[in-house]
């Protein structure tokens, strides 16, 4: 240093050299700020790192950590570095390579891409709540709901591959970027479905993968739009749920059947790509076929049998059994069960096909009427009875029906259980046979001999008689005068005195004498009086008053037909103790 002396003061005078890095110095500090991208040059290598000068006063630092393998870093190699502090306190500055490549990396990603951008990235990792995904090498965050469409049924599946994404959100604060793959798949399947709808026709045939399956049928992905095949277009039979012929995943050849374009909704078909078997039906099936077939539905009325797969034929409830009343087709036949069955009559316009199951064995009642003629004697078991008569059994399946008209001569029978019970054996005539309606008409009293046939014989007018009163009525009693053999005694008849109420004079039980006044065989009407019986054989003769109320036409009946034409009076009207009818003369 040079000291040039004036007069009066002592000056100091600076060398150029020291002027010149003073200057340098000052530009320096200028040019270098904290968080800025400089150069850096490699000026030595250690085992803990590598120092480099970025030409400020300081060298830096740079951990060996950063470097994949120090072996690859030479001196004189020159590469940008972070500056992240000026000064650290050994006055060194402090440099990072890795944040310095992140920097250009996260930079390069936003000159490159915005929002809605396209990008292609590497599944790195799970996380909770999404994935990482590498984009330009950049870490960025996919939520796992924006992975797909649909849940990802196995968010493993996703790790390590490359996919394509849309960038719904950058953060640069924060240096995050959110990214949607639903959106993107979404995007394209809205292009793809609006592609489709422009070029598909009702008719054709195209391919589609089945995307779910409800109980009403089965929608399915037609690479873009997806379309509705319904249960009863799955097949010409019957099914009972879609996933029996179909499941997740699986792919199909489906034709189009209808296209609404304004609700862009699509039905397709699977049983229109194989021929209907009804176009054929009656030529295949011809009436009085016989079949075999398989139980696949039950309803109160009947059975449906299918016979091949896609024809159904119903065998009616009546059409089950020659001789059995069967009510509900469940109670003989169950599902699945393998039947034979004959074809009774083919509908081809409205695809129905009745069916039989009884014409695949005899009719039993084709030689009924030889097997039992008019007037032949029949015998059989009660099998059940019923308000107005009893069916008897004549042989398996073969009933034949006793009327409550039918069994008796001399009384009236109003419920047949009067008559008979469950299980008894009986012998009957055969009154008629109609083996169309499937009918046996029987009679009880036909196959015993008829009382009044011969009463003309056994029984004089005149006659003294000795009964026992079986019914009071408003206008006389009833008198058993032989077993099932009844009289009327009027009730002017009864006593010699006026009689107000019979039942004053008379009871149910009671034993008296009397003399027949009048005989009808035709029709089988006795009557009888009680006052006659005092008079002497010999006097007796048949008086005009003996016979009030006994004339024909008049009420000259039997028990049980005056049970029935006691002017409407009620049955404890006729019994002891009964209430008062008022007495007819």
């Amino acid at each position: 240093m040079a000291k040039k002396q004036n007069k009066g003061a002592t000056a100091v005078v600076e060398s150029p050299e020291r002027v010149e890095m003073a200057r340098r110095y000052a530009e320096t500090l200028k040019d270098f700020t904290e968080g800025s991208i400089v150069p850096g040059k490699v000026i030595e290598v250690r085992s803990d790192g590598v120092l480099v000068d970025i030409g400020y006063k300081s060298e830096g630092m740079i951990p060996a950590d950063e470097f994949g393998d120090l072996a690859t870093v030479n001196v004189g190699d020159v590469f940008n570095v972070l500056l992240e502090a000026i000064e650290d306190d050994e006055g060194m500055v402090m440099l990072s390579k890795s944040r310095a490549e992140q920097q250009e990396r996260w930079n390069k990603v936003l000159e490159t891409y915005k929002e809605g951008s396209l990008v292609q990235g590497s599944v790195r990792s799970r996380v909770k709540g999404g994935f990482i995904v590498d984009v330009g090498g950049v870490e960025s965050f996919l939520p796992g709901s924006q992975a797909d469409v649909s849940p990802v049924s196995d968010p493993d599946g996703l790790v390590n591959q490359t996919l394509e994404f849309k960038i719904i959100k950058i953060n640069d604060d924060r240096r995050n970027i959110v990214l949607s793959r639903r959106e993107l798949l979404e995007d394209r399947r809205r292009d793809r479905k609006r592609e489709l709808l422009a070029e598909i026709k009702v008719g054709q045939v195209r391919r589609g993968m089945v995307k779910n399956i409800t109980d009403f049928g089965v929608f399915v992905d037609l690479d873009g739009l997806d379309g509705l095949l319904h249960i009863t277009d799955m097949c010409w039979g019957r099914i009972n749920h879609p996933s029996e012929m179909v499941k997740v995943g699986q792919e199909l050849e489906v034709m189009i059947l209808d296209v609404n374009l304004d609700k862009e909704r699509v039905s397709l078909g699977l049983k229109q790509r194989t021929a209907n078997p009804w176009d054929n039906i009656s030529a295949k099936y011809p009436v009085g076929s016989r079949l075999r077939g398989k139980v696949v539905n039950l309803v109160p009325y009947g059975a449906f049998v299918e016979i091949e797969q896609g024809v159904e034929g119903l065998v009616h409830v009546s059409e089950i059994s020659w001789t059995k009343r069967i009510a509900r087709a469940s109670d003989v036949l169950s599902v699945g069960q393998e039947v034979d069955v004959v074809v009774l009559n083919v509908n081809k316009d409205e695809q129905k096909i009745a069916l039989g199951i009884r014409q695949t064995e005899e009719n039993p009642w084709d030689g009924v009427r030889e097997r039992y003629p008019i007037g032949a004697r029949v015998h059989g078991k009660v099998r059940n009875l019923t308000s107005y008569g009893a069916f008897v059994e004549l042989e398996e399946g073969i009933d034949g029906m006793v009327h409550v008209s039918d069994m008796s001569w001399t009384r009236k029978v109003n419920h047949p259980s009067e008559m008979l019970k469950k299980g008894d054996d009986v012998t009957a005539v055969v009154l008629e046979v109609d083996p169309d309606n499937q009918r046996i008409s029987l009679g009880l009293k036909q196959a015993q001999d008829d009382p009044w046939s011969t009463i003309a014989s056994r029984m004089k007018v005149g006659q003294m008689v000795t009964g026992k009163v079986t019914k009071l009525a408003s206008f006389g009693a009833f008198v058993e005068i032989e077993e099932g053999i009844d009289g009327l005694v009027h009730v002017s008849q009864i006593s010699d005195e006026r009689v107000e109420k019979v039942r004053d004079v008379l009871k149910v039980g009671q034993e008296v004498k009397a003399r027949i006044v009048r005989i009808d065989p035709v029709d089988r009407k006795i009557g009888l009086s009680i006052k006659a019986a005092s008079v002497p054989n010999e006097e007796f003769e048949v008086k005009d008053e003996m016979l009030e109320g006994l004339r024909p036409g008049e009420d000259l009946v039997d028990l049980a037909g005056a049970f029935d034409a006691a002017f409407g009076a009620k049955e404890e009207e006729w019994h002891p103790g009964g209430k008062s009818g008022g007495d007819s003369k």
